[in-house]
């Protein structure tokens, strides 16, 4: 078992070692100021980030599939926990977040051992975009009342900012210079990156984070009115206590329940999306069941040592990705460097002025926006369109969890309307080949061809049905022959659709015809009695010569017919040489 979880480092070289080393310390020096950030979006002291984002991202690193994704806090994550906090009536924030945490990690497990890593693949990305697009919105309103030093509600984007805007008039002005200098400051540092060789990076968020303690160590913010991060709680000097979440308290989880569903969900879908960008560019073959059982143990130890949810970073996966030579020992050491830092710089974080977490913090909620991933979406069909704006408003006006429920029932109806969608198109036969109809097929030719494409699953038959209920009522049809090919997932439910309209033509005495089933709906027919309720001679196994099986269909059609066989489906059999075959074999 262990074998199966751990990786096999065996040739691991001071040369890896030395390239991991690198890309864990610019790991860390953006994963500290975010840390901290995300954790004052999710309403919990400021080492609770930092928690999150150590001996999580270890565990992590080393049992997950992909060797690239950095597991911590993310910005849409925690606003999600945020509102959980929000709503729940507990005294003790912390405790409730461990024990979200611990709720995830358990439903995350459990959809890895059950081999459900596929079930994020039906969920629409517009869906994913219109939610994290909603929530950059969102986490920018919310930061409005920490860049003026003002008191604002929570709530819906219209109470924050309406309560906002009647408290603007006590605007602290020293701190919104020091929050709007942090955002043009980090925006003027990333200009730089452009003129930097390779992979080069300016870790703007920690230069300018280290600036705004150096003014509040040297000024005395704290004393002018200006909150700093001491203020929301202090920092703990040590490496994360061990924290035993209170699980069995059933009032608790049961408040969190919907919340912890919700998390599960875009925690997964975050990580995975994350998972698969970065394997697009290395190439890396990944595991679904086992990224979800890998960030699942993750949420799991951040919930036993003083975190809260989380999810893959995209920002400081895509460090690690984009180095040359990196593995998987990278992650550890970057969770290793931030058990450092909080064994080291509890006090100095604590000096961190609020404003200056708002002015990263607006950065980041616009960088949450993607305007050319919803400009292509939005250029997309009206599907997409519908499930990225009907999510992104959801999150405006509805509870999060509420609106990542609104995303996922979107995307289930846009896959069961696609996957229900069925295309039946006519076919005929000129004398030389079987082509679709451009509209000169007799309508009075006793054989009709039908070609299905589609999923054939329970919530098609009904479509199925009306579209063979136009051909049935054509009393010139005398044998109707059904080409599925190209259809999949031949469920019990159309394949009894099929037989009611074979009961149909065969009490008038006019045939029905099943061509081009594949060994799995053969198999099922046979299983279920459909195959002798039609009738063994009326089916046409999908056989290995080019339209083999509907070249035989279309012979025993003409000698059913006789004499009123068309001359062009004569001319047709006589070139390809078939003729009918006994009713006994029609497989022969």
């Amino acid at each position: 078992m262990l074998k199966k979880l751990f990786p096999d480092l065996t040739g691991y070289s001071p040369r890896s070692f030395g390239t991991d080393t690198l890309s864990a310390t610019a790991i860390t020096f953006l994963a500290v100021p975010q840390g901290v950030a995300y954790a004052m979006i999710a309403g919990l002291p400021p080492a609770t980030g930092l928690f999150a984002g150590a001996l999580p991202l270890i565990f992590s690193a080393f049992v997950r599939s992909s060797p690239h994704v950095i597991a911590g806090p993310t910005n849409a994550l925690s606003l999600l926990v945020g509102s959980a906090i929000a709503a729940n009536t507990t005294d003790d924030p912390v405790a409730a977040a461990l024990v979200l945490a611990t709720m995830v990690g358990i439903f995350q497990m459990g959809a890895g051992l059950l081999r459900l890593g596929s079930v994020v693949d039906y969920i629409s990305s517009a869906v994913v975009a219109g939610y994290i697009t909603g929530a950059g919105i969102l986490i920018g309103v919310g930061q409005l009342k920490n860049l003026t030093g003002t008191p604002a509600d929570h709530g819906n984007v219209y109470t924050q900012i309406s309560s906002w805007i009647a408290g603007i008039e006590g605007v602290n002005y020293i701190t919104l210079a020091l929050g709007l200098g942090t955002t043009l400051a980090i925006l003027c540092l990333r200009q730089i990156n452009r003129f930097l060789p390779g992979n080069a990076r300016v870790p703007s968020a920690i230069i300018v984070l280290s600036g705004g303690i150096l003014l509040s160590w040297a000024l005395d913010l704290d004393a002018l009115g200006v909150a700093i991060t001491s203020s929301i709680a202090p920092t703990p000097v040590g490496i994360p206590p061990v924290a035993i979440p209170n699980i069995t308290d059933a009032g608790l989880v049961q408040s969190l329940l919907p919340l912890a569903v919700a998390a599960t969900v875009l925690s997964l879908v975050e990580s995975s999306a994350v998972a698969r960008s970065n394997a697009a560019k290395t190439g890396f073959q990944l595991q679904s069941d086992r990224e979800f059982f890998g960030q699942g143990l993750a949420n799991l130890v951040s919930g036993f040592s003083g975190g809260y949810p989380i999810s893959g970073s995209l920002s400081r996966s895509a460090i690690h990705a984009r180095t040359p030579g990196t593995t998987r020992v990278g992650g550890v050491l970057a969770g290793l460097m931030m058990l450092a830092v909080l064994m080291v710089l509890g006090p100095i974080v604590d000096l961190t002025p609020v404003a200056s977490l708002a002015g990263l913090l607006m950065v980041l909620a616009v960088d949450l926006v993607d305007f050319p991933k919803i400009k292509a979406i939005l250029a997309g069909d009206l599907g997409d369109k519908t499930a990225f704006t009907a999510t992104m408003l959801g999150t405006w006006i509805l509870p999060l969890d509420q609106a990542i429920y609104l995303g996922v029932g979107i995307s289930l109806v846009l896959f069961l309307r696609r996957a229900r969608q069925l295309v039946v198109r006519t076919m005929y036969v000129d004398g030389f080949r079987v082509r679709e109809s451009d509209g000169t097929d007799p309508s009075d030719s006793p054989i009709r061809i039908l070609h299905v494409e589609g999923s054939l699953f329970f919530g098609a038959a009904n479509e199925l049905y009306h579209a063979l209920d136009s051909v049935v009522a054509d009393e010139r049809v005398q044998v109707l022959i059904l080409r599925i090919k190209r259809t999949r997932g031949l469920d019990y439910t159309t394949a009894t659709t099929i037989e009611s309209i074979e009961n149909r033509l065969s009490s008038q005495g006019r045939t029905l015809y099943l061509v081009g089933m594949n060994p799995e709906a053969m198999k099922l027919l046979e299983r279920v009695g459909i195959a002798d309720s039609v009738g063994r001679e009326n089916l046409y196994p999908s056989r290995m010569e080019w339209f083999g099986a509907m070249d035989q269909a279309i012979a025993d059609a003409a000698q059913v017919v006789g004499n009123a066989c068309p001359d062009a489906i004569t001319a047709y059999l006589s070139r390809r040489s078939v003729t009918a075959q006994p009713s006994s074999d029609p497989q022969a």
